[in-house]
């Protein structure tokens, strides 16, 4: 009897872990009616690289200039590019994503496990950004299912055509057959550059922009993907002493960026400073007037018009492309014409209403009927004899 039961309970335990890796598992069973395959010029980008075909990758996305980047590991532990991709489509504007239905794409740094791997997706195939990480919930930042997936549609995902889908998730899945566990989104604005960060620099989301440039710069110096980690509602990279932190609770004051990391990222900044004063020198006066989703697409229909036969598909538009400077003053008074125009439409439009009302309301009153006293005190006169009237002279 204990005999019996001991063998239950080992395979149940054997039942669970079983379903709990399911989830950390690809399954590759479902790809054989979807071919993914990795074109001849990106492979032989990587071996030119000296890379092996299963080394680690990481992926970089610039929403403004609709750009997905793929880069793969050097046997050093660098990471160089292999290849990169015009984003087909995506929805909203810059900024992060904040909320359900929202419709914006998501900003910020996601680690991408073979669970977030979909090859029964409905967009032929698709990787789940793992949106919302951390950092977004420690804001209370709601939202789901936020993707790279194919079939150039979106609301709120970054979408491919179907032949760069094929690619991007057989470059993710060679990684994964090679042992790496999971790589690295970062899902940027844009280039965070001194020009441009200059140019967005009046935008309201700022702040958390100079926050994400953390990680992008040390990227850039490094060429390694850094180490994320959350405190304080802010994301924190390359910290030592970062393990088990609180997303909501305070940084502790043992963090600390590794000093050799910490001196080259002082000389950096500093050059980065002085490019950044010219450019706000440049940018002073002026504001970026970024384009809506029906701006951007306004841009691929003309597109299209001019090149029917060059485009393969219907991207959503680059940003940068749609958007333009103008003079704040210019702004301010195109944005003070514009508030004006609505105050008097909501005006007409409550007068209108009011009108409306009036005349129903007059519509609704009765009308009064005779007096039936007075009506039959007039039938009980004698009525007037017609011949007479003839010879009353003078008498009207």
């Amino acid at each position: 009897m204990i005999k019996q039961f001991i063998t239950a309970l080992a395979l149940l335990l054997m039942a669970t872990v079983m379903t709990s890796c399911v989830q950390d598992t690809l399954d590759v069973t479902s790809l054989k009616n979807k071919e993914i395959r990795i074109s001849s010029k990106t492979r032989n980008k990587i071996a030119a690289l000296g890379m092996k075909r299963d080394a680690p990758i990481m992926i970089r996305i610039f929403k403004e200039e609709g750009v997905l980047e793929v880069w793969k590991s050097k046997p050093n532990g660098r990471y160089e590019m292999v290849t990169d991709y015009k984003i087909c489509a995506w929805s909203g504007m810059l900024g992060p994503k904040k909320k359900e239905g929202d419709r914006q794409a998501p900003e910020g740094f996601y680690d991408i496990t073979p669970g977030l791997m979909n090859p029964y997706s409905n967009y032929y195939l698709s990787i789940n950004m793992g949106y919302p990480n951390a950092f977004d919930r420690s804001l209370s930042r709601t939202g789901s299912e936020l993707m790279i997936h194919g079939a150039c549609s979106s609301r709120g995902c970054y979408s491919m055509t179907d032949l760069q889908m094929q690619e991007i998730y057989a470059l993710a899945k060679e990684a994964f057959d090679g042992g790496q566990r999971s790589f690295q989104i970062q899902a940027l604005p844009f280039r965070m550059t001194p020009e441009n960060m200059a140019r967005h620099a009046k935008s309201e989301h700022y702040e958390f922009w100079k926050m994400l440039k953390i990680g992008y710069d040390y990227f850039e110096l490094t060429h390694r993907p850094p180490e994320v980690a959350v405190c304080e509602n802010k994301y924190v990279f390359n910290q030592m002493g970062a393990n088990g932190l609180n997303p909501r609770g305070a940084c502790p004051a043992q963090l600390q960026t590794p000093p050799a990391l910490a001196s080259a990222y002082t000389a950096y900044q500093q050059e980065y400073e002085k490019k950044f004063a010219a450019a706000e020198r440049k940018y002073d006066g002026y504001i970026w007037d970024e384009p809506t989703e029906a701006e951007r697409k306004a841009l691929v229909a003309k597109w299209r018009a001019q090149h029917k036969d060059n485009l393969a598909f219907a991207p959503t538009g680059s940003a940068l492309e749609a958007g333009k400077l103008v003079r704040i003053k210019e702004l301010q008074e195109q944005q003070q014409a514009e508030a004006e125009a609505k105050a008097n439409r909501e005006l007409a439009q409550k007068a209108a209403e009011e009108t409306a009302k009036t005349t129903a309301q007059v519509a609704e009153v009765p009308v009064p009927e005779a007096n039936p006293t007075a009506l039959q005190e007039e039938q009980k006169q004698e009525p007037r004899n017609k011949l007479w009237d003839l010879f009353s002279f003078g008498k009207k």
